[in-house]
């Protein structure tokens, strides 16, 4: 679909005029379908907030940019612009292509095993630093940086923290909690050698048919903006103090800019089809604190506004993000994003990095890419100016990482041990996140909380199902497929359950399909959404097991049968669930809690005292429906 709209725009308009007008050199241009739409579509750098301080300029820091880049041929700083993926890049092969950054994406894993143990990571990361640095001819050693989707913990390894996705977070209403997730988060990915993590997402979600709703934190402006700031800090400490970019610390990204939860009909990749005041006043929200804490990375969306996508916008990347609001780290892109934009391939797009891109993220694509590129810097297509900035922007974010100073990732004494991936102390504040974030929907007869001195039946595929419980971008990009071995030190829900009551005297029986020999006192089922990221997350309305209706099945057979039932509802967004609802004493909206299922149980029972263990005080950060139908559903 995207080759042939490419080709009815070059057609239409000539690919050189195509690359100007996207690239926003005189003009932005307006696409559909069919081709241009006129008039263009223009952006009011004076409409969006003024950058409050200089982030990210230190004199010291821009002498040693200067002195390095003085050293590097052309051919070392059109590598520093572009971004592999481990699947298809080997450490040798930087030693012919200096590419200044690697990624592993969704499903790639070192050895091709996305599942690959904590040691396997370290172990990649090391000879990956080892080749960029090493000493040899016409080699300028500039440390490479690797990058993962770390959105909700360590999520490519199965024994780290894996915390509640952000949608839950957005529940909890507590800033300081959100800043510890993410120190926790770069501590473990530290252990693990890798220094970037493409998170935080601050989306600000407007359709909750979109498949990537459970990356945000709300569909509230406010409250988006309200954690941004504090999540950038726990990753990269605090801004300003002895406490940034210490060893422990990753460099965080925010992304994607600009409104990929604003799309029409909530499509991933899709077009934000709203005016310049909406971008401001709602998607762009999140940005602005992030920048003033420090943020080194900002990830450009695949998205598009009025048409024009977002990897080939001069005025939103260079005009409003750099210029306006200040932004002096650098912009990657988004796998192979740059793909999209009209007159491009993912392996030849000058239009992109001209716009103000100064990262490509072309995790198949980048030898070409590299090649392409590099004649275009020499031949003029590329001004060097624009490429020398883009250097100079990743070079700083790299002296602030620490990467010059560092040692190779297996040397590095001052970081925490793989063996503290998953630590107690680490789990507690993951524990307290998934009893924070769940949301009391109904408690009819106050059947909640739970004596753990009951007999208590569990029931529903949930209940003991770390996987489920923990969702996509979790070990692989879909989540799907993940067994509860693979998760070392995790809890499923099950298991919380069984640990509560033991401490109350209580009894725990479990049966997936809700079967019984002896009458329980309560029943607890869970269940929900299968494990999904973008793309094969977009849904058409919001109702819940449409045609099928299994989970609703067993929700009435226990109430016919007399049973007091608390449904456990497992979902990355607010869905229509009335039937479910309606089928239970008590409903807990329990998002997506992560590897922490015994957060559940905290506050599902009293203590065996009697006494109320965690009372709920998770808030709905995003409007529940009363229909299926009813999208897009927003506060205001």
């Amino acid at each position: 679909m995207t080759s042939k709209r490419t080709a009815r725009l070059a057609r239409a308009l000539g690919l050189v005029s195509a690359i100007a007008l996207v690239g926003g050199l005189p003009a932005s241009v307006a696409l559909s379908a069919d081709g241009p739409v006129t008039p263009a579509q223009t952006l009011h750098p004076e409409k969006w907030p003024a950058a409050t301080a200089s982030r990210l300029i230190d004199p010291a820091i821009e002498k040693k940019i200067d002195a390095l880049m003085a050293k590097m041929s052309v051919e070392e700083k059109v590598g520093q612009t572009i971004q592999g993926d481990i699947s298809t890049i080997k450490p040798a092969d930087l030693r012919k292509y200096p590419l200044g950054s690697i990624l592993a994406g969704g499903n790639s894993g070192p050895g091709g095993d996305d599942r690959a143990p904590a040691q396997a990571w370290l172990d990649l990361a090391d000879e990956f630093y080892r080749v960029s640095v090493e000493k040899r001819p016409g080699h300028t050693s500039i440390p490479v940086i690797f990058g993962v989707d770390a959105v909700h913990g360590h999520g490519n390894i199965g024994a780290a923290t894996i915390f509640p996705h952000n949608i839950a977070l957005g529940a909890t209403r507590d800033r300081d909690l959100l800043r510890r997730t993410g120190e926790v988060t770069a501590r473990e990915m530290a252990a693990t050698g890798i220094d970037w993590t493409f998170a935080p997402a601050l989306s600000v979600v407007r359709d909750d048919r979109w498949g990537r709703s459970y990356e945000g934190y709300s569909e509230d402006p406010e409250i988006v903006a309200a954690y941004a700031g504090a999540v950038v800090e726990g990753i990269q400490g605090h801004y300003g103090s002895k406490e940034f970019m210490k060893p422990g610390r990753t460099v965080a990204t925010a992304k994607h800019f600009l409104a990929d939860g604003g799309t029409d009909g909530g499509r991933d990749q899709g077009d934000a089809k709203i005016t310049e005041e909406e971008l401001v006043r709602l998607h762009n929200a999140g940005y602005p604190p992030a920048i003033d804490a420090g943020v080194l990375t900002i990830m450009t969306s695949f998205s598009s506004w009025q048409g024009i996508k977002h990897h080939g916008n001069k005025q939103l990347m260079t005009d409003v993000l750099k210029g306006r609001m200040g932004f002096n780290g650098f912009i990657v892109g988004d796998w192979n994003a740059h793909d999209q934009v009209p007159g491009c391939t993912k392996y030849n797009c000058p239009t992109s990095l001209i716009a103000g891109l100064d990262m490509y993220m072309a995790s198949d694509s980048w030898e070409q890419l590299y090649k392409n590129t590099l004649a275009q810097v020499k031949d003029g297509t590329i001004p060097m100016a624009r490429l020398d900035d883009a250097v100079r922007r990743i070079l700083r974010v790299k002296f602030h990482a620490g990467l010059f100073d560092k040692p190779a990732p297996k040397d590095r004494k001052d970081v925490p041990a793989i063996s503290t991936l998953g630590s107690p102390e680490n789990r507690a504040v993951g524990r307290e996140a998934v009893a924070k974030s769940l949301v009391l929907l109904k408690n009819q007869g106050g059947v909640l909380p739970l004596s753990p001195k009951a007999k208590v039946l569990v029931a529903g595929d949930g209940a003991d199902n770390i996987g489920k419980q923990a969702g996509g971008w979790t070990i692989s990009w879909q989540g799907t497929g993940n067994r509860n071995d693979e998760f070392p030190g995790a809890t499923s829900i099950l298991d919380g359950v069984k640990a509560a009551v033991a401490a109350g005297g209580g009894s725990v029986a479990y049966d997936k399909d809700g079967k019984f020999t002896s009458k329980p006192d309560v029943a607890i089922v869970v269940f929900g959404e299968e494990p999904y990221a973008e793309f094969q997350g977009d849904v058409e309305t919001l109702e819940y097991q449409p045609g099928d209706k299994s989970d609703l099945a067993l929700l009435k057979k226990l109430k016919a049968q007399g049973v007091p039932t608390v449904a456990v509802f497992l979902s990355g967004r607010p869905m229509w669930v009335n039937p479910e609802i309606n089928a239970s004493d008590a409903f807990v909206a329990a998002w997506l809690p992560g590897s922490e299922g015994n957060g559940v149980a905290d506050v599902l029972f009293r203590n065996k005292d009697g006494k109320v263990n965690r009372d709920f005080n998770g808030k709905l950060s995003f409007s529940w429906p009363k229909t299926a139908v009813q999208t897009p559903l927003n506060r205001g």
